[in-house]
């Protein structure tokens, strides 16, 4: 196929954060019962809505989580993204090289993508291509996120391609009709590939793929 177009997920795809915001999350679970490994949490929690990660906590631990959660979880993360968040290794030398349109699309609020990838020094580049599902309120797995990114940037399905590194991303965008690739971190492989995403481990992999 011909790629035209790039719809980047944004955590552990463009922005270095899974560790970041997992942590925090988990660290703030444990304190109401919560147990659950780093790379579970990878492969459970990431690019899922927020609300869906404390309904499994909450079902995990028999109770509700105090309503002051998610401002509090929100709160914490914020502040460690504010000084530990890093673009992905080889994504600057990868965008500097592209000669299409790409954007990001991200299940994630607009000013916590705006904020990692601030950050991170790559906010410039994606200036009025950001996407969010809290815009349209639907959330991956579901496809909407990816369609809308697609209608936006004013392309066909059949010529973008999403670049993703959760199982409920990868979902999104075969079930919206896309080419996905997965980024392979070590915890997600197997899922990423089983859902159907063609997996590459760096960003020099996909070089040869883009420059057109």
């Amino acid at each position: 196929m011909e790629v035209k177009c790039i719809i980047f997920d944004c955590d552990g795809v463009l922005v270095d954060t899974e560790k970041i915001g997992n942590g925090v999350l988990l660290s703030m679970a444990a304190e109401h019962g919560f147990e659950m490994k780093l790379e579970d949490a990878y492969r459970d929690f990431n690019g899922r809505n927020l609300k869906e990660c404390f309904i499994h906590i909450e079902n995990a631990i028999a109770k509700k989580l105090p309503d002051n959660f998610e401002s509090e979880y929100r709160e914490r993360s914020f502040e460690a993204f504010k000084t530990q968040v890093k673009p992905m290794e080889g994504i600057v030398e990868f965008l500097n090289k592209l000669k299409i349109p790409y954007c990001v699309a991200s299940s994630g609020p607009v000013d916590k993508i705006r904020l990692n990838l601030e950050v991170a020094g790559l906010l410039d580049r994606f200036e009025n291509k950001i996407f969010s599902s809290y815009e349209i309120n639907s959330w991956k797995p579901d496809p909407g996120i990816f369609l809308h990114a697609a209608k936006e940037m004013d392309f066909a399905v059949k010529d973008c391609i999403v670049i993703e590194d959760s199982k409920a991303g990868v979902m999104a965008g075969i079930s919206g009709g896309f080419k996905v690739y997965g980024f392979a971190n070590g915890y997600n492989n197997e899922d990423l590939e089983k859902e159907g995403a063609e997996l590459f481990s760096n960003y020099e992999e996909l070089n040869f793929l883009f420059q057109v």
